[in-house]
């Protein structure tokens, strides 16, 4: 049996797709983090790097994914003056400009204060720094703030709120 499905429905499919490939990874984080810190403090560099890496080749460009699918479901449905499309879009603003402004160039630092503590440890036990420890909390603090906009988000577009 042939499943009649409209193109919007497969664009409506490819934006939640879209949603769960930029910002899935994100609500581990604390759990990578504290286990990593926990195992082996010296491994923290490369996570960071890891998750510098995600925020460039995953969230961004995942967003933007989303932007444009979601341009294009407003459009077709014609739902651009509803609440949950303009909350969406908004949230998409902040949260690209977050990213990029914010987020990226504290987590270059982070690398950059990480690589230090470690060598300064030599063969030591790694100590994390005070600046190292202000911005894991720092960045913690706001990616944790974009998390909740994007369940936020989840919520009023699965309600139409």
């Amino acid at each position: 049996m042939l499943l009649a499905v409209q193109f919007y429905e497969v664009v409506l499919a490819l934006h939640i797709l879209a949603v769960v490939f930029a910002f899935g990874a994100t609500f581990a984080y604390p759990v990578l983090l504290g286990t990593i810190t926990k195992a082996d403090a010296r491994a923290l560099p490369a996570l960071y790097r890891a998750l510098h890496a995600i925020s460039q080749r995953v969230i961004m460009p995942g967003l933007a994914a989303i932007v444009v699918f979601g341009i294009y479901l407003a459009s077709h449905l014609h739902l651009w003056n509803t609440f949950f499309v303009q909350w969406g879009l908004a949230v998409s603003i902040v949260i690209g400009a977050v990213e990029g402004a914010y987020l990226g160039p504290r987590e270059k630092r982070l690398i950059e204060v990480a690589d230090q503590d470690l060598a300064a440890a030599g063969d030591g036990p790694v100590t994390p720094s005070a600046e190292h420890n202000a911005l894991v909390k720092r960045i913690g603090g706001v990616g944790a703030l974009m998390d909740l906009l994007v369940v936020i988000t989840i919520y009023f577009m699965a309600t139409h709120t």
